[in-house]
């Protein structure tokens, strides 16, 4: 699948949108209600600008990741730990993306997101300290199923996801929200690697408007990185909650 029409003007939108979205990604999550639209915008039916998408979130995670990991803030022991559930869940959500509507996820995905980032905020710094260390997604039943959850919806629609991530590790797996945003953008290479496959396999990738958003979305993972890692964590929270309802609002014009 390949758009060959767009002008400079168009070029320079998609990666100024791109931008954006990998600022609202890194940070917390719905940048995809920025570049979804964009991508339709142009003419790309629902299922192609949910498969292209993947391709700028695949580049602007990797980006975000090496920007973490280079402030030690990523583990490679919890990278091991979640590796195969998030993988296949990703792989199972992107094989029913290639052939579901997207569309009925919506009304749970601005549930999600709102609910989520209202616990994450109202949730105390003092309570997370106190809690006990890191735990395996294999801790439990409930872990297990919530990893595999991420991946499978981070497959399936990709929107949002960065709150449901969020969700997962801090609530299932004790992360503090500093290392859940890093291991998020982990998570997202994990499983966008494999959906980018099932999606190239189907045909459904438009690489000149995907990889002009990728550009962009580089840009801004490494302005949020910056950023992420000299804030303090109750700004970091306020900033997760205002990017949840930018990206709420954006969901629904």
């Amino acid at each position: 699948m390949v758009l060959n029409t767009l002008d400079i003007y168009q070029a320079i939108i998609l990666i100024a949108i791109g931008l954006m979205a990998g600022v609202i990604n890194t940070l917390a999550g719905g940048g995809s209600n920025l570049s979804l639209p964009a991508l339709m915008m142009y003419g790309l039916p629902a299922d192609v600008a949910n498969a292209t998408n993947r391709v700028s979130v695949l580049m602007q995670s990797i980006t975000a990741s090496r920007g973490f990991y280079n402030h030690d803030k990523i583990d490679a022991r919890s990278v091991k730990d979640t590796f195969f559930p998030l993988l296949f869940g990703g792989l199972v959500g992107a094989i029913a993306a290639s052939y579901i509507n997207v569309e009925l996820l919506k009304p749970l995905l601005l549930g999600t997101m709102i609910a989520v980032s209202l616990w994450v905020v109202l949730k105390s710094d003092v309570q997370t300290e106190q809690h006990s260390k890191q735990k395996s997604c294999y801790s439990s039943k409930f872990a297990l199923l919530a990893t595999f959850a991420s991946g499978f919806y981070g497959g399936f629609v990709q929107a949002g996801v960065g709150f449901v991530l969020i969700a997962t590790f801090v609530g299932a797996l004790n992360y503090d929200l500093l290392r859940a945003n890093a291991m998020k953008v982990v998570a997202t290479v994990i499983f966008t690697s494999i959906a980018l496959l099932v999606f190239i396999f189907r045909d459904q990738i438009a690489w000149i408007p995907g990889i002009l958003l990728g550009i962009g979305s580089i840009v801004g993972a490494q302005i949020a990185v910056k950023f992420a890692i000299e804030v303090k964590a109750k700004t970091l929270k306020i900033m997760v909650l205002l990017m949840t309802i930018f990206a709420s609002a954006a969901a629904l014009i």
